[in-house]
């Protein structure tokens, strides 16, 4: 689930304040009101009645992991893609219109999904319904759009991956960690599979897993199911669903049987770090509290500067100028966990990783404190108290969820379920889960002298 994610740990000690203090009915999420439409649309409605304003998602539960092999990228060409226009929308005007009317909007695409928002006046909320109803089915784009956009979606690889040494090497620890399971392969694409991309594999994606019986409509903000009801069914109910919508089932890998390493030079490195990827359990594979008790047990171990990691490594060590550790939890065929930490000057990554070691060692013998575990309960049911302050995160928070294979309820219960963690629980996944012999380890380093 999203709130798992290490990008919700960074709120403030009052927000943790507020978690020790409030009742736990306090801290649910919202419940939102759900229907679904003769044609499998699914439609998710959370009121929000602050401000005139709405939050609009389409979420495809379709993403990079469901490319043919050898196809890599194609999920993420279509956020490019659905703005070339249909029949009655012309290039680029989708975007235009939106902001003509003050909105804003985006799209993103994961292993899992394909998202597209809109965040707009409630009085405008019709003209972006009617606009991405259109392209769900009637988007049209020519052969040299096509190639156009693929030269785009090229250079965006250039920019964001080739000329970025870390995310070089996270690729290749992420190809050595899932051999066969497609989440190896990186959702942009591999350069010379994206060259190769053709119109007519694109549009049989399209017309494949672009329909309302694979989508989920959130919408947030200043209306309620009653009200929704009939513009959802006017919009996208005359839509025709895809018929025998293909299985997402995915190959599996092999189990790990020893620990993997890469070392990645590049003149662009100034810093050298340290970095460790482990395969893990997710909300859609887990069993009872499983990622739940794995979330709190990462959080202990690396999710803030109050963590195991970054009090032993940056503060009494004094050999790391950053360390710590994330779970991502939310995957529909697994998870991950990550450690990383960045040497002071004079320190060998040799020395940091020993380091590193000897903190997961010793966390794994001993446990966590009761101190330990609520603080980390704390934070993370903080999160969840601050998430429901902001309608976008809330459509987020249920859109992936629901994307990933959680239920509605999953998701409202998520902050009760993270305080009923135990601390056998923590320890029990931290130990199945922080196993050398099924990790990857990557060294970043500069050039080696003379080269």
């Amino acid at each position: 689930m999203s709130l798992g994610r290490s990008a919700t740990r960074i709120f403030a000690l009052v927000l943790v304040c507020l978690a020790l203090v409030a009742p736990a009915s306090a801290r649910d999420l919202p419940r939102p009101e759900t229907f679904t439409l003769n044609n499998g649309l699914q439609v998710v409605v959370i009121t929000d009645r602050r401000a005139p304003v709405v939050t609009h998602m389409v979420w495809y539960r379709v993403g990079a992991a469901d490319e043919d092999r050898g196809r890599s990228g194609i999920a993420h060409f279509f956020e490019h893609l659905m703005f070339k226009g249909t029949r009655d929308i012309g290039p680029g005007e989708f975007s235009r219109e939106v902001a003509r009317n003050g909105g804003q909007l985006n799209a993103f695409t994961s292993w899992d999904y394909t998202a597209y928002y809109e965040r707009i006046a409630r009085d405008r909320l019709e003209l972006v319904m009617g606009m991405e109803a259109d392209r769900m089915r009637n988007l049209r784009f020519s052969d040299e759009t096509f190639t156009s956009e693929r030269d785009v979606i090229g250079e965006e690889r250039r920019q964001r991956i080739d000329n970025n040494p870390g995310a070089v090497m996270g690729e290749r620890m992420r190809a050595m960690l899932y051999p066969h399971h497609p989440y190896g392969t990186p959702i942009i694409g591999w350069a010379h599979e994206i060259e190769a991309l053709d119109r007519e594999s694109a549009l049989a994606f399209y017309r494949t897993w672009y329909a309302p019986n694979n989508a989920i409509l959130v919408v947030a903000g200043d209306i309620d199911a009653a009200e929704l009801r009939p513009l959802a069914q006017r919009y996208y109910g005359r839509l025709r669903p895809t018929r025998d919508l293909p299985a997402r089932t995915w190959v599996q890998d092999p189990p790990s049987v020893g620990p993997m390493r890469i070392t990645h030079r590049d003149e662009k490195v100034r810093q050298p770090s340290m970095s460790r990827v482990y395969r893990a359990i997710s909300y859609a594979t887990d069993e009872g509290r499983q990622a739940h008790a794995l979330d709190v047990a990462i959080e202990i171990l690396g999710g803030s500067e109050t963590s195991r990691l970054y009090r032993a490594l940056v503060e009494e060590q004094r050999i790391a100028v950053s360390a710590g550790a994330g779970a991502s939890t939310s995957g529909l065929g697994g998870g991950s966990v990550s450690v990383s930490a960045t040497p002071v000057e004079g320190v060998s990554l040799e020395q940091l990783e020993a380091a590193v070691d000897e903190v997961i060692a010793a966390y794994l013998r001993d446990g966590p404190t009761e101190a330990e575990l609520a603080r980390a309960k704390s934070s993370l049911a903080a999160a969840a108290i601050y998430s429901r302050d902001s309608q976008e995160s809330l459509a987020n928070i249920y859109g992936s969820s629901l994307a990933q294979g959680e239920s509605i309820d999953d998701v409202v219960n998520w902050p009760r379920d993270i305080e009923a963690v135990t601390r056998d629980e923590a320890l029990t996944m931290a130990r199945q889960t922080l196993v050398l012999d099924a990790s990857v380890t990557g060294w970043l380093l500069p050039p080696e002298a003379g080269q």
